[in-house]
C-alpha cells in the first residue's frame, strides 16, 4: 500500500486527513459527548493532539496497519468525523473504529461511511473478517454495526475502564461472503 486511498458514497467523500483538518478535529473530538463514547479520545481534547494524531497516519498506512479516513459531506467538504480499519495482516482481518461530531448524529453518516470502508477493506484490502466494538452506554453505536450487516458476537463484561468507570464492550462482525453493499449505498467510488 502506497497511497492512502479516497472513497465515496452518495452524500460523503472519504478521504486521508491533512493537517489544515486539525482545528476541526479538536472542536468535533473535543466534545466530553464523543470522549465519553470512545476507548482512546482524551477530554479535554488538547492543543497539538489532533496534529500528533494525523501525523501518524501516512506510516502506519505505510506500513499496512492501519487506513484512516476524514468523513467529510459531499456538498459542502465539511469535515463531520472519521472511521479507520486497524489492520491485522496475520489474520486477515480489521477493527473497524469511528466517531461522528455531535452535530452530525442521526443523519445516517456513520452508517453510510461504516459500509463503504468495509467494502473497501474487504475488497481493496481482501480482508476475511472485520469486527468492530462499543461500550454497552452507547446502543447508537451498535445500531450502525447491525445495520451495516454486523452480527452481534458477544459482550465482554467491564472490560474497559473510562474515567474511572469500568465499561462492558459489545463486539460484532462480519466475514467476507456476509457482506453485502446496502442498496442506497450503490454510487461512484470517488
Amino acid at each position: 500500500m502506497t497511497e492512502r486511498p479516497m472513497l465515496g458514497t452518495r452524500r460523503l467523500i472519504l478521504r486521508p486527513f491533512t493537517l489544515d483538518d486539525a482545528p476541526v478535529v479538536q472542536l468535533l473530538a473535543g466534545d466530553r459527548a464523543i470522549a465519553l463514547h470512545t476507548a482512546h479520545i482524551p477530554h479535554p481534547y488538547e492543543d497539538g493532539i489532533a496534529e500528533e494524531w494525523i501525523g501518524t497516519h501516512k506510516e502506519k498506512f505505510e506500513k499496512g496497519e492501519l487506513v484512516n479516513f476524514a468523513i467529510a459531506c459531499r456538498h459542502d467538504k465539511a469535515l463531520i468525523g472519521s472511521i479507520s480499519l486497524v489492520i491485522n495482516r496475520h489474520y486477515d482481518c480489521a477493527e473497524l473504529g469511528y466517531w461522528i461530531g455531535k452535530p452530525y448524529w442521526g443523519k445516517g453518516y456513520c452508517s453510510e461511511a461504516a459500509n463503504e470502508v468495509l467494502r473497501y477493506g474487504f475488497e481493496a484490502l481482501n480482508l476475511n473478517r472485520i469486527f468492530a466494538s462499543h461500550m454497552s452506554r452507547n446502543p447508537a453505536s451498535g445500531r450502525v454495526m447491525e445495520k451495516i450487516g454486523m452480527i452481534y458476537e458477544g459482550c465482554l463484561r467491564q472490560a474497559m475502564k473510562k474515567w474511572g468507570e469500568y465499561v462492558d464492550m459489545k463486539y460484532y462482525g462480519i466475514l467476507k461472503t456476509e457482506f453485502k453493499v446496502l442498496p442506497d449505498q450503490k454510487k461512484p467510488t470517488r
